[in-house]
């Protein structure tokens, strides 16, 4: 699955006006980044990279897998598969989302 395709999923979860009203970023590394702006109404979901209220650091396989369902944000991040830069806060809530 390509980034795209992980950018076009998240927008599809995420929909118009969630609940999580926040900042946030799937940073890939070399694969790129996804930005979310849940405080925009409607939500914008692209692939620039922006500062973010929270960061999620994860490989692009990591993140194909978490949106499928096949990866539990919490025991990836206990195994080191995601780690977070900024308000964890944020991350708890993305749970409820995707």
């Amino acid at each position: 699955m390509t980034l795209q395709i992980c950018t076009e999923k998240i927008r599809n979860k995420l929909g118009e006006d969630s609940s999580l009203n926040a900042r946030l970023k799937f940073d890939c590394g070399a694969d790129g980044v996804v930005f979310v702006d849940a405080i925009a109404r409607p939500h914008q979901v692209d692939n620039q990279d922006r500062d973010a209220d929270c960061t999620v650091s994860l490989a692009l396989d990591d993140l194909v897998a978490l949106l499928a369902g096949e990866l539990n944000p919490v025991s990836g991040f206990m195994n080191g598969k995601l780690k977070l830069a900024g308000d964890m806060s944020i991350a708890m809530r993305l749970q409820k989302v995707v």
